[in-house]
């Protein structure tokens, strides 16, 4: 099996469905009273391409797509329409703090704050976009000095940042995932319309 860094066609993405699942384990107790046990300590997100196929060109697209990648054997990009970004529509430098400088650590793993000050979850970012990410220390938006690997989300420094300096990112990212199915069932419903109501996609999780 292999990841495919190509982006699940973009117009029929943005017309499906789906979100993040969680695994939580709930055991009812003798009293009524509830024990609750959270399995994942990561979301994990599911969608259904299906609902985004809205002409046969669709369809032909998505079969291609889908031949590609061989059914479930490769991986590829999916653009989450709801999430797919640092914070708003334009990211900025200083959106998602991602670490802080020790004088030795180079690489900072990407991340995205979900909640306020409570019980916050990061979720880890692996695949951002290309060109989008910027960058600041302390607050100052630095433009070279650093790389990122768009395959693994990792943002490395020529330089360690010093120790407390104050690491914050802003981007646009892709969600890395899979068919989750080895099949198509399509239906050629008139002259242009074609439908699969079915596409079901996982996220692949590190």
């Amino acid at each position: 099996m292999a990841f495919h860094h190509v982006r699940f066609p973009l117009d029929i993405a943005l017309g499906a469905r789906g979100g993040p699942e969680r695994r939580t384990e709930v055991a009812t107790l003798a009293g009524g009273g509830e024990r609750r046990n959270g399995r994942w300590a990561h979301s994990r997100r599911r969608y259904n391409a299906g609902y985004g196929i809205k002409s046969r060109a669709d369809m032909q697209a998505v079969l291609a797509f889908f031949e590609e990648r061989r059914g479930r054997l490769h991986g590829f990009l999916w653009r989450d329409g709801l999430d797919f970004s640092s914070g708003g529509a334009t990211p900025t430098a200083l959106d998602q703090a991602v670490g802080v400088g020790d004088g030795k650590r180079t690489v900072f793993p990407l991340t995205k704050r979900y909640g306020a000050a409570f019980d916050p979850y990061l979720r880890p970012i692996a695949k951002p976009v290309a060109g989008t990410v910027r960058v600041a220390l302390e607050g100052e938006e630095v433009s070279t000095g650093w790389t990122i690997d768009v395959t693994t989300g990792e943002l490395g420094f020529a330089v360690p940042p010093g120790a407390g300096v104050a690491v914050t990112a802003g981007f646009l990212f892709d969600v890395p995932v899979r068919f989750d199915t080895d099949r198509l069932d399509i239906e050629l419903n008139g002259f242009d319309g074609a439908e699969a109501p079915n596409i079901p996609l996982v996220e692949i999780l590190p």
